[in-house]
């Protein structure tokens, strides 16, 4: 039940066909990428020592070499711990430490900052960084074959912020993401060999994720020259390469539309672009359908259960003539094959068609539970069921439609960013005496990040620095509101709903 199978099987199967791309640039085929992989995995097991399921961390920009470091882990029955390249080196040595990882890597543009603090993680046995020698080293390791994985084991460990802001490590087993992948192909989209996953998103979230589906038909993978997003970048690759296919945040969709209408691009380049991270304005997908035709599907998921939660196909998307269109495009949804979705009221009982209430879920993708923290486990997994945090309502048809979040999570640009993790920074400066942080909605990303501060003689530019001093980039705010009291009830607690009145009335 390893993961590593699918590329066994893909490399056995078809040996010839391009596996990894640099762009429009052939970099491996399947039988080399599998190779690399097994020898990669030899140097962990034997040179390093490492025990079937010890971690591995990957703290990467997107890389070609980002799929054989991930598949080597899992050949060698270890745990992957995939980690967002946009956090700041403190918050990655948390993570580190909490995972007790034994091997990191790391690609150069991240390693300057984060190995002066590596002598603090004790578990490390070995760092490597993409281009230096001791990476180049593991290829002179004999190849080994996989190692037999049980389907309960674990198999990915994703480290996602809570709302106290300590982060938790969602634990899924090779059992769960295998049927996130039978999911993909179920309610998501087939998967052809001509097709190309491109990685336009982090490797080390969703877009990653959907790798599977695309190893399992042995089609192509293609890392992007710039690494990332970019509009006039996608659209030429579509043509290079054809049967494009990516994972895009809401505000990326928005971005490629744009650039489409404006320089009047091509779009028969592009198969499916999957959209999810964040709600999708109405008047947006309208206009994307309207530019780009049926080629969209929206997921609903979180790192509890990956991408797997409700899915939105192209065909309820592109059929306009139905009465309910409007109302099923503004959805995220029915549920995925391979779950069951409810919306229930506080004690657990589900809640009448149309009604707004906490959204739960369980099913073969539903993590196993939070590393070493049994508390956080048994407040969010209830009887088989995983509470979301998510409000929604869901329609007679089985549409859901989210509402609000329980958890105050803040989602920019396809990013959680979670308040109180931001608040807690700001209230290491001397003179901030109480701050809440709320999000804002934003036309481009979704929301942006506001804090409120009370305080004296403070500015935004120093509150900045400390941010990014202590936590990355994308979660300081954009928009400081230096106030003399904050709204609170009778119990002390800051009213955020009174916070957000006073922003809509600006």
């Amino acid at each position: 039940m390893n993961l590593a199978q699918l590329l066994v099987r893909a490399a056995r199967s078809y040996p010839e066909r391009p596996a990894v791309l640099w762009g429009a640039d052939v970099i491996r085929n399947y039988q080399q990428l599998a190779e690399r992989s097994a020898r990669v995995a030899s140097h962990l097991s034997h040179t390093l020592g490492l025990q079937a399921g010890d971690r591995v961390a990957l703290y990467m920009s997107n890389h070609v070499d980002y799929l054989e470091f991930l598949y080597a882990a899992w050949w060698a029955g270890l745990v992957v711990v995939p980690v967002n390249a946009k956090l700041h080196a403190k918050e990655v040595l948390f993570i580190l430490e909490d995972a007790q990882a034994s091997a990191l890597f790391v690609t150069a543009d991240l390693a300057a900052d984060l190995k002066p603090l590596l002598p603090r993680v004790s578990s490390l046995r070995g760092v490597f960084t993409p281009g230096e020698p001791e990476c180049a080293d593991l290829q002179d390791a004999a190849p080994i074959l996989a190692v037999h994985r049980a389907p309960d084991d674990l198999a990915w460990l994703f480290y996602t912020s809570g709302t106290t802001g300590r982060p938790k490590g969602v634990m899924q087993t090779h059992r769960n993401l295998y049927a996130m992948t039978s999911c993909y192909f179920s309610d998501v989209d087939s998967v052809e060999v001509d097709d190309a996953l491109v990685y336009a998103a982090p490797m080390s979230h969703g877009a990653g994720m959907y790798n599977f589906a695309f190893v399992a038909r042995a089609a192509r993978h293609v890392v992007p020259a710039s690494g990332g997003f970019d509009p006039a970048e996608l659209v030429v690759l579509s043509q290079q390469l054809g049967n494009l296919c990516l994972f895009a945040a809401p505000t990326m969709v928005k971005r490629l539309v744009e650039y489409i209408q404006s320089v009047g691009a091509p779009v028969d380049g592009f198969k499916t672009i999957v959209y999810g991270g964040g709600p999708m304005y109405v008047e947006d997908i309208q206009s994307a359908l309207k530019t780009m035709g049926p080629r969209f599907v929206q997921i609903y998921g979180q790192g509890e259960s990956p991408m797997t939660i409700t899915a939105l196909s192209r065909q309820h998307l592109a059929d306009q003539s139905h009465p309910q269109w409007v109302h099923r495009i503004a959805s995220v949804g029915h549920a995925q094959t391979l779950v069951e979705v409810r919306v229930v009221n506080e004690a657990g009982d589900a809640l009448p068609d149309g009604e707004t209430g906490e959204i739960v879920v369980r099913g073969e993708p539903v993590m196993s539970a939070y590393w070493c923290d049994p508390e956080a486990t048994a407040k969010a997994l209830r009887d088989g069921w995983l509470w979301t945090g998510d409000m929604g309502a869901m329609d007679a048809n089985g549409f859901l439609t989210l509402k609000d979040r329980s958890k105050d999570v803040i989602i920019s640009g396809g990013s959680n960013i979670y308040p109180r993790e931001v608040e807690e920074v700001l209230l290491c400066h001397p003179a901030v005496h109480e701050v809440s942080v709320i999000g804002q909605p934003d036309a481009e990303w979704g929301e942006v990040v506001v804090a409120f501060v009370v305080g004296q003689g403070l500015d935004a530019q120093t509150l900045d620095a400390l941010c990014l001093e202590h936590i990355a980039r994308f979660k300081r705010p954009k928009i400081y509101r230096f106030v003399e009291s904050l709204p609170k009830n009778n119990y002390g607690k800051v009213l955020k709903t009174v916070l957000r009145e006073q922003l809509n009335k600006e």
